[in-house]
């Protein structure tokens, strides 16, 4: 299989120390599990969203496993403000901080607090589950506009993570760009819904949720393909990633950059597994292969 050169990666205004980073929601609520999975071979990680206020989230169940992937719907739940209390120990490595508000205004109070403490904030339009936050503003180019561009002016590199649940994501993807984005993250989970034939109910508290996994990586390709031909921005891939193989796939589709959330669940050590398996010295610059598949 074809190998990369190892090496720092250069990814909307943060350095990495790999291409391969820890998704927002897996791992990501304190402090010393940020760490641990920069131990295991992460290049970098992104924090659990956090908001304008501490919310609790969607009453149970929030998770079910699927044959396919995973069916959430968490509610975005999150202590505000006191989580950058978990950030300190983690000063001057690859931390993203996922951010969220309800308006432009309260998305770049979020990002303010997170000036100086982290190398950069993922702002979380994508959510499929979390009436006011997420998709609600990550549906519409103008908001998406005004969203990324209150957060960019607080100084911070700004990931956008987008939404599959649009019906053309270069639009929205090229929204970001005007804003001011340094990058775009793609995708977030799709919407989705599962019934159980014996309770006659659906499975999840929240009725709705979002699939992520294995089953949405050929969409996430997509995306990620659509975007790299509309937008100048980096690109980072992310959904249902799970393999070296799938990572050397989003970069020849145009990302800079993979994340992976579900697989972590499967398997906790998978940064370093794809890693030994993706780096070699005598492998070829990663760049030679980004967007290659639009030649």
């Amino acid at each position: 299989m074809l190998t990369l050169r190892p090496g720092p990666v250069s990814a909307g205004g943060v350095t990495l120390k790999n291409h391969l980073v820890l998704a927002a929601g897996i791992l990501g609520t304190t402090g010393a599990s940020l760490s641990r999975i920069l131990g295991s071979g992460a290049g970098g990680v992104v924090t659990k969203s956090i908001g304008p206020v501490p919310l609790e989230g969607h009453p149970g169940p929030c998770l079910v496993s699927l044959d396919c992937g995973l069916l959430n719907a968490m509610g975005l739940p999150n202590p505000s403000m006191e989580f950058l209390d978990e950030l300190a120990p983690l000063a001057g490595r690859p931390v993203i901080a996922s951010i969220f508000g309800g308006s432009p205004e309260e998305c770049a109070t979020v990002s303010r607090w997170f000036r100086g403490k982290v190398a950069g904030v993922e702002l979380n339009l994508s959510c499929p589950h979390a009436r006011g936050y997420g998709a609600a503003l990550g549906t519409d180019p103008v908001l998406v506009e005004e969203c990324t561009r209150a957060v960019a002016s607080a100084g911070l590199p700004t990931w956008v993570k987008l939404t599959p649940n649009v019906t053309d994501i270069r639009e929205i993807g090229m929204a970001a760009e005007r804003g001011g984005a340094s990058a775009i993250v793609a995708i977030n989970t799709l919407k989705a819904m599962r019934i159980s034939v014996g309770l006659r109910r659906p499975v999840l508290g929240n009725r709705y949720g979002g699939l992520s996994g294995k089953a949405i990586f050929p969409v996430a390709v997509r995306c990620v393909y659509e975007l790299y031909e509309a937008c100048s921005l980096p690109i980072i891939g992310c959904g249902g990633v799970s393999s070296a193989a799938d990572v050397l796939e989003m970069m020849m589709a145009g990302a800079v950059a993979v994340e992976m959330g579900s697989a972590v669940m499967e398997d906790i050590s998978i940064f370093s597994r794809i890693g030994s398996e993706l780096y070699a010295p005598d492998g070829i610059p990663p760049e030679e292969i980004v967007g290659c598949a639009h030649e």
